[in-house]
């Protein structure tokens, strides 16, 4: 197989990216990472690995469509799975046309060369060629706290602009299989945690600001509940999908761990107490305060995930409570990287500012 990865330097991304490499039953004969390095991009997906012939990084935009085409051409691509997307909701409230760009019209441009490619491929290798789309729960909008979790025929309602960009690509994917008779793939997924995250995302911004001695802030009461998902479990799904679901399907991907997010961070604190304690042998959870919520907050996000359950075989390996005390351990252990990500992030928005 040939592999088109877009936004593979991104969390997920980046860990579905070491997980193909490193699998010693691997399909992958070459794997393209096309990465656009904004600010929160890890430059180094694979540190750490060995060398590896079959990978290949481009930085470029999936806005640009001769890049796309000439990258079609020259690696005759098996397969595109599709992570690049601006993804915080905070800054999608404050500037959400860098969302509306990447999401839905770089969304576009790249099922626009894929589709082009397609026509191009003889009858068996277009028979097995697939475009996965990779989206979010936050598309279906909120729950109430007795709602049943979100299927895969839960109606679109999304309620930030990240969401409603989100819905946005779903939807022109959707639109390409019916219309176009794309072998599409679309997933949605809970929220993601474990090594490598960003640190504008709740747990790593957590752990960092505890042992940074810094203020947790909560949003509101803190009563907001998601589902946790393990980010190598997510990998291991899209894997699955990939190899073997048929045109059109749509699965949800989900952890079974809902928390709200004040009890989150509570477990956090009490695995930093246990890992990392503080010197005064205080409990971190002293320096939990809460700030004013955001504006469209969804209460609760559940995942109903019992259609990838019995249509490809796939459940978690993480539970929350082992997967929790990894993530901490790992950035504990690895401090220096979020140190050098933090700085990379700073140093592209300079760049952007022209300073």
């Amino acid at each position: 197989m040939n592999l088109l990865v877009t936004g593979g330097c991104g969390f997920i991304g980046g860990h579905f990216i070491r997980r193909g490499l490193a699998a010693s039953a691997s399909p992958l004969r070459r794997l393209v990472n096309l990465d656009a390095l904004t600010y929160a991009a890890d430059p180094a997906p694979l540190a750490g690995l060995p060398a590896d012939a079959r990978y290949a990084f481009v930085q470029g935009d999936i806005l640009d469509r001769p890049l796309l085409d000439r990258l079609f051409t020259e690696n005759d691509f098996d397969a595109v799975i599709h992570f690049a997307a601006e993804t915080h909701v905070d800054r999608s409230i404050d500037a959400p046309a860098a969302f509306l760009q990447t999401n839905i019209l770089g969304t576009h441009q790249l099922l626009e060369a894929a589709r082009a490619h397609l026509a191009r491929l003889p009858g068996e290798r277009r028979a097995s060629f697939r475009f996965l789309h990779v989206s979010t729960d936050e598309v279906y909008g909120t729950l109430g706290p007795a709602d049943p979790a979100f299927s895969e025929t839960t109606p679109l309602a999304p309620n930030s602009p990240y969401a409603a960009s989100k819905a946005s690509s779903d939807l022109l994917v959707r639109a390409a299989f019916h219309t176009h008779g794309m072998p599409v793939l679309t997933t949605r997924c809970s929220n993601n945690y474990g090594p490598r995250q960003f640190p504008e995302k709740l747990i790593p911004l957590v752990l960092l600001n505890a042992l940074e001695g810094k203020s947790l802030p909560i949003y509101g009461d803190g009563r907001q509940i998601r589902d946790w998902l393990h980010v190598e479990d997510h990998a291991d799904a899209l894997a699955t999908i990939l190899a073997r679901a048929n045109p059109g399907a749509v699965y949800n991907i989900g952890g079974q761990s809902e928390r709200a997010n004040l009890d989150l961070v509570r477990a956090l604190c009490v695995e930093l107490d246990r890992q990392a304690p503080r010197a005064d042998g205080r409990p971190y959870a002293e320096q939990i305060t809460h700030v004013a919520d955001r504006p469209g907050h969804d209460r609760r996000y559940a995942i109903d995930c019992s259609l990838l359950r019995a249509d490809l075989g796939w459940r978690p390996r993480y539970d929350l409570e082992n997967g929790l005390a990894g993530t901490v351990a790992w950035y504990l252990a690895n401090r220096p990287w979020c140190e050098a990500i933090t700085a990379h992030r700073y140093a592209r928005e300079r760049l952007g500012r022209g300073a």
